[in-house]
């Protein structure tokens, strides 16, 4: 049964976790005015200065400020484009890594971004005048370049899929889900099957219902299963699924969304597992993302649509009643059902990863109740 929460509270919430998450973290880069990236761990300096800065945790940064704008947020489109710009500062003024699921992610959120962004060019003044005016426009450019690096990593090696990485060695549902996604809804739709094709063939555990981690090169030359199984690899392919549609897609969507419930929820609740720290930190908030689509999509069965709400509305309740405040700030668990002050008592250092992925589920609630009316 879904939590009986007003949206007013529930939009709240998101709310504070992006208040949260900008005040704890974002920084300019370099002291550079105009600027703006978020701190890999909180607390730090105030000036963020060379080190990790994890590329597609940043991407993830802009794909829930676009949440936030939908919401009706007031700055979170210029601050989105800001950090856009931002990532492409601190790549040495390219959009493009080594990591194409890097690159993936960066081109979802980007055309999600493109897709609020005014028709006509518009100039925000900081306030009182004192930060530069930032340019919000479209990057077509930039998701040119991130389209035509995803394609090169296509190939008939393995059978099919997206590559890793530029070594060349692991294809893997990382990569291909969010590839095949973004190909779906930039038009490639041929491509994107494609790619959604291959995962059912090669990654799908039919056990399970759930899409397996990777294939890669082995010295015997016949490729390995890497059979592991994390939350964030079913969000972007149940995505593609419902965004190609079709009986074949909707049918694997909606198998999609129980076999989520059945197999990445602790046992006897509808809260869905996460993987810790680091990387692994926003591995939930992803998952919880294409759920919240899946939640509010007439496409599916609505015993699917509302098993995928309750997942979506459970997480986001256990996450929010477990947090800590430091002074004005939340600070939320990467366990949703344990408190956040046992994993960040007083005086440690934060990740951003759960952070952001906390506040992708809080937002994810939010869609899902506004869809639900």
């Amino acid at each position: 049964m879904l939590p009986e929460e007003p949206l007013h509270e529930i939009q709240a919430r998101a709310d504070d976790a992006a208040a949260s998450v900008t005040a704890a973290f974002s920084r300019p880069l370099f002291g550079l005015p105009g600027t703006t990236l978020a701190a890999v761990k909180s607390p730090r300096s105030r000036t963020l200065l060379p080190g990790p800065w994890h590329y597609w945790w940043q991407a993830h940064y802009v794909d829930v400020l676009v949440d936030a704008a939908l919401r009706g947020s007031p700055h979170a489109v210029r601050q989105a484009s800001q950090l856009v710009r931002t990532i492409r500062l601190r790549n040495w003024l390219r959009a493009t890594n080594w990591y194409f699921d890097d690159m993936a992610w960066l081109a979802l959120a980007v055309r999600r971004l493109d897709a609020v962004i005014p028709a006509r060019p518009v100039r925000n003044q900081g306030r009182d005048g004192a930060v530069p005016a930032v340019n919000v426009r479209p990057h077509p450019r930039m998701l040119s370049a991130l389209g035509d690096a995803l394609k090169s990593a296509h190939t008939r090696d393995f059978g099919g899929g997206l590559y890793w990485n530029r070594r060349r060695t692991f294809k893997n549902t990382p990569a291909t889900a969010p590839a095949a996604l973004h190909f779906a809804r930039s038009g490639d739709r041929e491509r994107a099957q494609s790619l959604v094709d291959w995962l059912n063939d090669v990654l799908l555990d039919n056990s399970t219902g759930l899409y397996l981690d990777g294939v890669k090169a082995a010295q015997s030359g016949e490729p390995v299963l890497e059979r592991a199984v994390f939350t964030y690899n079913q969000g972007p392919i149940l995505g593609a699924l419902l965004e190609l549609g079709g009986p074949a897609n909707l049918t694997r969507a909606a198998d999609l969304v129980g076999a989520v419930r059945t197999g990445l929820t602790h046992p006897g609740t509808s809260v869905l597992i996460t993987h810790g720290t680091g990387d692994a930190g926003l591995f939930t908030g992803i998952l919880c993302r294409y759920l919240a689509l899946a939640a509010v999509s007439p496409t599916i069965p609505p015993a699917r649509r509302e098993e995928a709400a309750e997942l979506v509305a459970s997480t986001a309740q256990e996450l929010w009643a477990g947090r800590t405040k430091r002074g004005e700030w939340s600070v939320f668990s990467p366990h949703p059902l344990e408190p956040a002050e046992q994993h960040y008592p007083a005086g440690t250092g934060v990740d951003l990863s759960t952070q952001l992925s906390a506040w992708m589920i809080l937002e994810a609630a939010a869609r899902v109740r506004r869809g639900l009316g």
